[in-house]
């Protein structure tokens, strides 16, 4: 399939109603509004087409860019493929998902994930908390960089109220992974989330709320968490 020939497809199953939905959780114009079960049907027929993903990307629809993050084969891509997809994401939600997706599978995604965490866009930071979080639940436990882990948890519970939106829910999010990934960290995690308690996010108008760290972590715990093969989904 061409770029356009996805488009239209994308298009067709589009609603008005998906949208709306979307667009309350930050997902702006140019948008379509089709729902992942009906992108991922898309997908079957394209999967292994990487320069389609590419061009889906670029287009900057938010369907399109999501159905590339499920396309695109992450070590394949540059690291300034990945870092220009960061910056031209279509909102947090791509940012936080389909970027994070896509960078977890290069060589360099630690690398990727630290620096991005610096970034002044609030977006580009909030993949690289996401990214350095993914990875937690990817990886072996042996293959962590458990002190460079250890050194950002402290960093979360001094800067977490004062870091932009986006970044503090994604601040929050890599506390749980650790808690819940990372078994040499578990009982720090849980420490660090009792300290820092509730995090405060403007979610807009939707009825999203932000995970209690401590309690998630307790709940994923009880479920016996294992490491993931992708963080795709």
């Amino acid at each position: 399939m061409t770029l356009q020939e996805t488009l239209k497809a994308i298009a067709a199953v589009s609603t008005d109603s998906i949208k709306r939905i979307l667009m309350k959780h930050d997902a702006r114009e140019p948008i379509y509004g089709a729902k992942v079960a009906d992108l991922k049907v898309i997908l079957k027929k394209i999967k292994n087409d990487q320069q389609l993903a590419l061009q889906l990307y670029d287009s900057g629809v938010y369907d399109a860019q999501y159905l590339a993050g499920l396309m695109a084969d992450g070590s394949k891509m540059t690291p300034a493929q990945l870092d220009k997809w960061a910056r031209t994401a279509n909102s947090h939600g791509i940012s936080q998902s389909t970027v994070v997706w896509v960078a977890a599978e290069h060589p360099d995604a630690w690398k990727l994930g630290l620096e991005w965490i610096e970034d002044k866009n609030e977006n580009v930071a909030s993949s690289g908390w996401n990214l350095v979080s993914g990875l937690t639940s990817l990886k072996p436990d042996a293959e962590l960089d458990i002190p460079q882990l250890r050194k950002l948890l402290k960093r979360v519970e001094k800067d977490i109220h004062k870091a932009p939106n986006w970044v503090r829910y994604t601040m929050n999010n890599f506390v749980i992974h650790l808690g819940t990934y990372v078994e040499a960290l578990h009982e720090e995690a849980v420490e660090v989330a009792r300290r820092i308690g509730l995090v405060s996010v403007n979610v807009g108008d939707t009825a999203c709320k932000v995970p209690v760290a401590e309690e998630y972590i307790g709940a994923a715990r009880k479920r016996g968490p294992k490491k993931k093969k992708t963080l795709k989904c």
